[in-house]
């Protein structure tokens, strides 16, 4: 058993707290939707909210949801006999995504994204009908940071995780509360506590994905630069919009020239942005 003066559980608590405090993730009254997969993250998730529950100035309730896709020898068993043991409540969804995804990715493509949809839209419907507030997923630093540069080396976008996402159908928030965290930390941790891992047979099975290509090189860069996932993970916190290239956010073609700095115009832009969308939200309510 692992004592709560353990380090690296006392490091994850506090990593934890920050980002829940930094992004307002729980209110007082939620009732939190946590994603348990089977997995490391996952496990140290629902086990530090556990945790961080009975210490936090707000009131609020778990509610741990597994989603059994039927992937072949699924140890069906493990996750409620560790939800039981844990004393949280709980449900197991039975849908059979196993074979959509099998059916409908090609052999030797990645099945990420149409797992991951088949995945969210089910999670999202769960939520709804247990009446839970907010959805916890276990994604953590690196996991920001990978799909961060997944995106801008592949998609073309300056995309990553947010710690706080409203689902596009307004009816689900999902927070992402280790997302200060680092996965070195969450595996040290998942091994203290010896959690009953469950090995996933779609993407945790494929070794030719550009995620893990992505990770090779954080990794390789990290040999040279200790600091460089800090420093990615400051960075999307850390944006400077005047100084990006998106016509979408600023009107290049009509900043006024010799008038200052382009900086002071650009921020000006942003700021007659700002003024234009609440006034048109305010015309909205109205």
């Amino acid at each position: 058993m692992v004592s709560i003066n353990s380090k690296i559980k006392m490091k994850l608590l506090r990593q934890m707290g920050e980002a829940m405090n930094d992004f307002g993730m729980i209110e007082d009254g939620d009732r939190v939707m946590v994603c348990v997969s089977g997995g490391k993250d996952s496990y140290t998730l629902l086990d530090l909210l556990i945790d961080v529950r009975k210490r936090a100035p707000v009131n609020f309730d778990l509610f741990a949801v597994n989603l059994d896709q039927k992937q072949p020898n699924f140890p069906a068993h493990v996750l409620p006999q560790y939800l039981q043991t844990v004393g949280v409540p709980y449900r197991i969804v039975e849908r059979d995504t196993y074979t959509i995804v099998k059916r409908l990715v090609p052999e030797g493509k990645t099945s990420c994204a149409v797992c991951s949809r088949l995945r969210r839209g089910i999670l999202y419907d769960v939520a709804v009908e247990e009446g839970c507030t907010k959805i916890a997923l276990g994604h953590h630093a690196d996991d920001i940071i990978t799909t961060f540069l997944l995106n801008l080396f592949f998609v073309g976008k300056l995309k990553a995780m947010p710690p706080v996402l409203r689902s596009s159908d307004k009816r689900n928030t999902v927070i992402r509360p280790l997302a200060y965290c680092r996965e070195q930390d969450i595996a040290e941790y998942a091994a203290e506590k010896s959690f009953p891992i469950i090995p996933c047979d779609l993407c945790g099975s494929q070794t030719n994905l550009k995620r893990v290509r992505v990770k090779r090189l954080i990794a390789e860069l990290e040999k040279e630069m200790p600091h460089v996932r800090a420093s990615m993970l400051t960075a999307l916190g850390n944006v400077v919009p005047s100084h990006m290239l998106d016509p979408q956010l600023f009107d290049f073609k009509n900043l006024a020239p010799g008038v200052g700095s382009i900086e002071a115009e650009l921020d000006t832009a942003i700021g007659h942005a700002v003024e234009d969308a609440e006034s048109l939200a305010l015309v909205s309510i109205s």
